[in-house]
Formats: C-alpha cells, sequence, structure tokens
C-alpha cells in the first residue's frame, strides 16, 4: 500500500476538530487521487467530484448558499440521506473559480463536512484574479514514492523490519542497496512502480514515462498565463533532465534565446507545480539557516526515474554497482535529494546545498539538513573519509563536529578528521538508509 505515511497524516487532519479543507499540493501521477480513496474507507459517505468532468464541474457554476450547494451536490450524486462522516473530495478543482471560493464556505459554515481538495497545476490559480481562501485552508505535498513505500508495496516484511532496526544489521545490506539501485532506476511515480512490480522488467515502462511528460506539457500549454509562458516553459522541461543536480543559470538554459526575467518566471512556476525543486545555496554552518539566492541553483526534477529515461541512461544504471560511479555521481545526489524531500510535510520546505562565501571557492556540500539547533552536512559521494575536502571546510568553519555521508557502503559510525585537523563524527549512511536521517541523526548525536 502506497503512502501509509501520508494517511497518518490525513488521519490526524481528520481529528482535528479545528480542521480546515485540505489541499492535495504535488505533481500529476503522484498518487493524489489514490491516496483519498484510500483513506476514505475510513468514511461512512465519499463523495468524489473530479472538475475535468463537466457535469460535475457545472455544480459550482452558481453562487450558492454553501448548504444549498452541499444539498446539490449530494443529489447529484443519488445520496438520499447523510448519516454519519462525510468526506466531499473535489479533484482538479482548478477548473471552478467558484469551487475554490466555496473552500472558505466549507470551513466556515459547514465544517462537519470533511473537504479535501486537489488539482494539476494548481498554482497557477494564485496569479489569476480568483477569491482564494487564504487562512481558511492547510496544504499537505504529495511527492513521488519514498523508497520505504516502494519496499512496502513489495510486499518484503522482512525488509521493512530490517529499515525500523537501528543500527541497521549488516547481513541485510546486500539485498537492501539492491533494493535501492532498482527503486534508483525506475523512480517513484506509483504507476511505473505498480507496473514494475507486476513484470518484473524495466522494458515496458517507456510508454508510461511518455505519458506522463506528455501530461505535464498538456497542463502547461492549458494552464500558461500567455504563448509565451507556454513556449519558455515548453523549452525547460524539454532541456530539464539532462541538467539534473548541475548548478544552472536562467539565462541560455539549454541554449534558449529566452531572456533571464521569462526564464525566471517559468523556472518558478514550475516549482510552485512540484514538477522541479530550485535548490538554493547556503554560505553559513549555523543557524539561522541563510539562503543565497544571488547565487546558481542547482536543478532537482519531480522524479529520477524520469529523469534516467530522458536521460538515455537506463541502461548503464542497470550494470552500475555503486551510484557513484554512474552519471559522474549526478543521479545518486538527485536520488538522495528526492528521499530528503519525502520528509518534509510542508510545502513550504525546499533543499538546500552548501558553498562558501568566497565566489571563485570551489568547495560545495550537496546538502544541508537542520538537526535541532546544528546544521548538518550531507555529501553524497564514495571513498575514504579523508577525500571529504569540502565536508572537511563546512565542518571546519561548524560549531559542531558531526557530518553525513550518504555512499553505497553499509552503516557505521566514523572517527575522522579533516585536512586543517579538526576532529569529527562521520555518520556512514547508505542510500536505503536516507528516509530515516532524523532517526540516526537521533541516534548518533542526541541532543
Amino acid at each position: 500500500m502506497f503512502k501509509r505515511d501520508l494517511l497518518t497524516d490525513l488521519e490526524k487532519w481528520a481529528e482535528n476538530p479545528l480542521r480546515k479543507p485540505l489541499i492535495l499540493r504535488g505533481a500529476r501521477q503522484v498518487g493524489k487521487t489514490s491516496l483519498v480513496k484510500m483513506f476514505a474507507e475510513k468514511y461512512d459517505h465519499f463523495i468524489h467530484l473530479n472538475l475535468d468532468k463537466k457535469e460535475d464541474q457545472n455544480l459550482f457554476l452558481h453562487e450558492l448558499d454553501i448548504h444549498r450547494l452541499f444539498e446539490i451536490i449530494c443529489l447529484h450524486k443519488q445520496i438520499r440521506s447523510i448519516d454519519g462522516d462525510v468526506l466531499l473530495f473535489i479533484d482538479e478543482i482548478q477548473n471552478s473559480p467558484n469551487a475554490i471560493a466555496a473552500l472558505r464556505y466549507f470551513y466556515e459554515e459547514k465544517n462537519d463536512i470533511h473537504v479535501i481538495a486537489a488539482g494539476s497545476l494548481l498554482e497557477t490559480i494564485f496569479s489569476r484574479n480568483i477569491s482564494f481562501p487564504v487562512g481558511r485552508v492547510e496544504y499537505l505535498p504529495v511527492r513521488p514514492c519514498s523508497f520505504s513505500e516502494y519496499i512496502r508495496v513489495t510486499g518484503n516484511e522482512k525488509s521493512l523490519e530490517l529499515l525500523d532496526t537501528i543500527p541497521f544489521p549488516e547481513y541485510g545490506h546486500d539485498h537492501l542497496i539492491r533494493q535501492f539501485n532498482n527503486y534508483t532506476i525506475i523512480g517513484g511515480m506509483p504507476e511505473i512502480i505498480n507496473t514494475y512490480l507486476r513484470t518484473n522488467s524495466f522494458l515496458g515502462l517507456n510508454k508510461i514515462y511518455d505519458s506522463l511528460f506528455v501530461s505535464y506539457t498538456d497542463d502547461v500549454e492549458k494552464y500558461a498565463p500567455n504563448l509565451t509562458m507556454a513556449n519558455v516553459t515548453r523549452h525547460i522541461m524539454k532541456h530539464s533532465f539532462i541538467e539534473a543536480s548541475t548548478r544552472i543559470k536562467f539565462q541560455g538554459f539549454g541554449n534558449s534565446p529566452y531572456r533571464n526575467r521569462e526564464m525566471g518566471e517559468a523556472f518558478k512556476m514550475l516549482e510552485r507545480s512540484f514538477l522541479i525543486n530550485l535548490v538554493y545555496p547556503v554560505t553559513n554552518t549555523q543557524l539561522p539557516i541563510m539562503v543565497n539566492y544571488r547565487r546558481s541553483p542547482k536543478l532537482q526534477l519531480v522524479d529520477t526515474g524520469m529523469v534516467n529515461y530522458f536521460s538515455g541512461i537506463q541502461g548503464e544504471l542497470i550494470t552500475v554497482k555503486d551510484l557513484n560511479d554512474s552519471y559522474k555521481g549526478r543521479i545518486a545526489e538527485h536520488i538522495t535529494g528526492q528521499e530528503l524531500l519525502t520528509l518534509s510535510d510542508s510545502v513550504l520546505y525546499k533543499l538546500n546545498y552548501w558553498t562558501r562565501e568566497n565566489k571563485d571557492a570551489s568547495a560545495e556540500v550537496d546538502f544541508v539538513w537542520q538537526h535541532k539547533n546544528k546544521i548538518i552536512p550531507i555529501e553524497v559521494k564514495s571513498g575514504k573519509a579523508g577525500k571529504l575536502r569540502s565536508l572537511h571546510q563546512f565542518v571546519d568553519r561548524s560549531p559542531h563536529n558531526f557530518a553525513v555521508r550518504i555512499y553505497s557502503g553499509k552503516f557505521s559510525v566514523e572517527n575522522a578528521v579533516t585536512i586543517a585537523g579538526k576532529k569529527y563524527k562521520l555518520i556512514n549512511l547508505p542510500f536505503y538508509l536516507i528516509h530515516k536521517l532524523p532517526k540516526y541523526l537521533e541516534y548518533c548525536i542526541g541532543d
């Protein structure tokens, strides 16, 4: 079963007497509708409206009193009486400004009904003249499936038991790293995972990847505010996969003729759509985390499997034992970022990397993570601790002495020394334990 952790988040939302209508944010085909249908099993009544369908969309043509609107919805769905808990799910809500506005009144006047909404490129409505119920809704991000969700759907209870064991037992390493490599190749899109597990083959996935890309570009065509923005966004999507995990500049991206401002607006729209993440650097090593938006961001795409397919490197990855040996380590970094994103339930959470303040300095640490009052550096790299030069520069500047290395080796905590002579603890975390990062930091660092 996918999205079990998100089901827990939904249960907490439903139990809160002060809950607001919940908007699920995420790219198309990441499992938003399936998640809600699974969650709906606990309700006495589940009302599903899909506003891609004219007959459902027409329910919101007129601005009605919320009680009358709900009566009309029930009549439309042939529900004669309501007895028990009700979940109303409004899918593709971006197609109806009146449906968006109605969320406010479900909160203020009919809060006995549990309301969840979702939509593709939902952020496009924020810039239109639409009465969006600011402060009267809450959000939950839905991202591609994490590795733990992938393992869960395989039904391998022993692997799940091992992943929950801290510290991880060495005898399970070879099996889990093979599983993680397979997961990295196909990515976390639910339909891809389901097809792969059913066929045990990579060959039948290509049409699904193509279909996903077409659906994203169709959304851009449909919801872009103007033709120029549609063209710029389409250009970015076409050229973004080969730039995954690299530092980019808006001006000239993909050899484009478009201006910096046009490219910047399109990149930010795609980021709000959850199709990409712009990973900006920080230059400090202690709280608060201060992001430097003047520096070039790294590009994180919605799913590593799509990066592999559209970059043409699937075949290479199938034979690789260490992810850091493939594509100059960029796939290893990209899947790490994808896993880290699943650890946050906030739509505002952003990944960051670290670089020195000196613009000419080459030192760069792949990611930083806040653990209580510490900024923890995370390097995705194989090899000996003594070769982690950028990590050493971070540690030398840091008020604490902890760092994390993500790699294909076994879990360990290593007593290490920077080139400058500072002693520190290097937490070596295998790829399959990235989703357990907070628990391992607690285990190794504590307070």
